[in-house]
């Protein structure tokens, strides 16, 4: 049996990414025979993906407080429809609206939907010059770790490692992470309150 609480937490959720859901471009794709719960339901998951792109099926099927089969039956229809595409990352498959983002754009989300390879960048778009020991101190994880996660981020494009290690496409990485500062923690809130001081950048 399902709290009255937990219930309408799950209610107040859905109606809230909906809202968003139904207000964009995605909310085309629903069908004039949906049944009303279902409809909400992907306008729900639409909004959701919206507001928080790069996120990955378990987060999203968390956040929204609904069943993996459920989830899984709405996120393919929203496939089938080309309203949302994914992007394979490690085991994780991300989910982003249909042609909004470059390849390079959903790379970087993915990086920035994990804490340590987001503090990493945010260390960095800060503080530049910064060293790897002074970097894993600020992060929290071992030096080790941080050599990992370079390694990885420069493979993606994210990074380079001549002379210390320099974000590429700084711009863009700043603006994902100002856009969607919301979707991520408060150490990128307070980031997107400084943004202006950080880079120049011309939003596209």
């Amino acid at each position: 049996m399902v709290e009255e609480g937990v219930d309408e937490s799950k209610r107040s959720t859905l109606r809230r990414f909906a809202a968003i859901g139904a207000a964009g471009p995605l909310s085309t794709f629903r069908s004039s025979d949906d049944a009303e719960a279902e409809s909400d339901t992907r306008d729900a998951l639409a909004g959701y993906i919206a507001a928080t792109p790069g996120a990955h099926f378990s987060k999203i099927r968390d956040d929204l407080q609904l069943g993996t089969g459920e989830t899984q039956h709405h996120l393919r229809r929203l496939r089938r429809e080309d309203a949302i595409e994914t992007r394979k990352d490690g085991d994780y498959s991300r989910f982003f609206p249909a042609g909004r983002f470059s390849a390079f754009e959903q790379v970087a989300l993915g990086y920035l939907r994990r804490e340590t390879p987001r503090g990493m960048l945010i260390t960095l778009l800060r503080t530049p010059d910064v060293t790897g020991a002074e970097l894993a101190d600020e992060v929290g994880v071992s030096a080790p770790t941080i050599s990992n996660y370079a390694g990885e981020l420069a493979d993606a494009g994210l990074l380079t490692k001549e002379d210390g290690y320099t974000v590429e496409n700084p711009e863009v990485v700043l603006l994902l992470l100002v856009r969607y500062a919301d979707s991520f923690d408060a150490d990128t809130t307070e980031l997107a309150a400084d943004a202006a001081d950080l880079l120049q950048y011309e939003p596209r």
